[in-house]
Order: C-alpha cells, then structure tokens, then sequence
C-alpha cells in the first residue's frame, strides 16, 4: 500500500534549507543558520540584542578587531543514552554573527550582558562624533552655535 504525503517535498526541503535531521543519532549535524537580532539606538548608544536560547554563557565570545564586531556562541548537542530520537529540530554547534563597526563607536567602551538566553550589547557613541556646542564670540557678547 503507497500512502501519499503531500507536505514530505516541503518537510524536505525544510530540512535541507535549516540543516536539520531526525537527531544527533542519525549524525547528522543541525548547524545553526542564522543568529536573529535586533539593532537600535537609544540616547548616546546602539543596543544590540539577539537571540541565543541554550546558550552555554561561558562560550560566549565577542570581540572587535580591525572594524569588525564578531559574536560567537556554541550550543552543544543534548546527549542522551539510549535515545530513539523521533524529531531532532534544535539547533546544535557554533553560531557567528560579525558586522561593521564604524568610527563612530567607542569599541572600547561596548558592554556585554546575557539573560534568559538573550544577548545585549551596549555600544556607546564615540565622543568625538557626538554633537557638540562651541560658543563663538563676536565682541562683547559670545553666542552658542550648534555644530554636526
């Protein structure tokens, strides 16, 4: 007797597009595609949070070299013995996220936090590119002007 999946094409391609397979028994390894994270400014500073359930914190790694903010994580594979593992879909082994970072931050001022399977990054706005006033003086009575 055949019997007729109509979603297996797309649970297929599913698996291919995520890397994902039935468990880590099967070995296949269900690497993680993507690190999704959120950007945004708030007063003097980026804040930057992505997602990263299950990770262990001491595997964190972040760090700037030659303009580049690098994030690296690892979240290690669950070990079970004896295991009959029906669906596998949680993603295993290193997440790395790297972006640009411009003149314009203070790389040596970023903080770093992780709660709840979140990473925060606290990336002040370089002195030198905050907007400044300067006061100008024409005679008797200096005047404050605003320069970018």
């Amino acid at each position: 007797m055949l019997r007729f999946d109509p979603f297996r094409d797309l649970d297929r391609l599913t698996e291919q597009l995520l890397g994902m397979g039935a468990g880590p028994a099967n070995g296949t390894v269900r690497t993680p595609r993507f690190m999704p994270m959120d950007l945004y400014r708030h007063g003097d500073a980026y804040v930057l949070t992505a997602d990263l359930p299950g990770v262990d914190p001491n595997s964190l790694d972040v760090s700037v070299d030659n303009g580049v903010l690098s994030v690296k994580a690892e979240r290690p594979p669950q070990q079970v013995e004896g295991a009959q593992w029906i669906a596998g879909e949680r993603f295993t082994g290193t997440y790395l996220r790297q972006l640009t970072v411009g003149d314009g931050i203070d790389v040596d001022r970023i903080e770093a936090s992780y709660d709840n399977g979140v990473l925060t990054l606290t990336l002040p706005v370089a002195d030198q590119v905050k907007p400044r006033r300067i006061a100008v003086s024409a005679g008797e009575h200096p005047k404050a002007v605003t320069v970018s």
